[in-house]
């Protein structure tokens, strides 16, 4: 390196150097990466195990419709790939799902249903550009067709037991309607009668003999592959040991209110809490006041 002039020295260095950062860095992620029983970490990529059976709701995925396993060959390395979203997901399915769970139950709806609320709305009351809000995606005229209430101080679609109440009523409908919990949940993300008229264009009764809309040919398998991270988040690089999973919002006690609110601030400081928390255990109030004028008894959860 003597007969090289200062420049040259100084890049030859510096190369030098980076080559031995990867490469440490490189050993590290293999041996970290390296986990038992077949499980892998996210610097590994796995294909799909097309000996396994794939379900929704007990209705398997065709295992000779190669178009249908390499679908869900996408959703399922798009989720597990997409590390904060799925993660948050996992983490907020130990919230949400005890609470869902019971409901489908008692509504006579499988269990799988529950992964809907994760793929509608990743388990936030969030809105679309469309309009739809709430944990399972409400519009507003069909929230109301199932009986919830919407209006500048409540809405209801942000209610999560009502909300899902609501979701597995709908469900059932399109179920009875398309003949399973397949086209259901597809009738649900686009619309029974789209569905219905490309059923009839198509000459085709299953979810996955159907050429669909982008979002719809994918929602069935983003569903089956949600369910497959959830059952399997370890062997998907998720390793939930390592952090607290979000708790159930059950640290509360439950307030009847039949009068008109002036301010919900002034109602949570009277109850020793915060506007704030009032809105994470109460997400369907929709303002700052209450005006109810026909004395109408609503359920408020005070935190303790």
């Amino acid at each position: 390196m003597k007969n090289l002039n200062p420049d040259k020295k100084i890049y030859l260095f510096g190369s030098l150097v980076f080559l031995a950062i990867f490469l440490g860095f490189k050993f590290q992620n293999t041996n970290k990466g390296t986990l038992p029983n077949g499980q892998y970490s996210f610097t590994d990529v796995k294909t799909l195990d097309l000996n396994k059976d794939y379900n929704f709701a007990g209705e398997l995925v065709p295992k000779d419709n190669f178009d249908a396993l390499e679908r869900l060959e996408r959703e399922i390395l798009v989720n597990a790939y997409w590390h904060s979203n799925t993660l948050m997901m996992v983490k907020k399915a130990k919230r949400y799902f005890p609470v869902i769970e019971k409901i489908l139950a008692e509504q006579g709806v499988p269990d799988d249903i529950k992964y809907l609320a994760a793929a509608e709305s990743s388990f936030n009351n969030a809105t679309s550009p469309s309009g739809a809000k709430g944990i399972w995606q409400f519009m507003e005229g069909t929230g109301k067709e199932y009986g919830m209430e919407i209006n500048n101080d409540v809405d209801e679609r942000n209610h999560l037991e009502k909300s899902t109440i609501a979701a597995c009523k709908m469900l059932t409908k399109l179920k009875n309607k398309f003949g399973s919990w397949t086209m259901a949940a597809a009738a649900y993300n686009m619309g029974g009668n789209g569905l219905a008229k490309e059923m009839e264009n198509q000459r085709a009764s299953s979810y996955y003999d159907m050429n669909l809309n982008n979002e719809t040919l994918r929602y069935v398998l983003r569903l089956i592959a949600i369910k497959e991270i959830f059952d399997n988040p370890e062997r998907y690089g998720f390793a939930t040991e390592d952090g607290p999973l979000y708790k159930p919002l059950d640290n509360y006690y439950e307030l009847s209110v039949d009068t008109t609110i002036a301010n919900w601030g002034d109602f949570a400081k009277k109850y020793n809490t915060s506007y704030r928390m009032l809105k994470v255990y109460n997400p369907w109030l929709a303002s700052y006041s209450l005006s109810n004028k026909e004395r109408k008894p609503y359920v408020v959860r005070i935190p303790k």
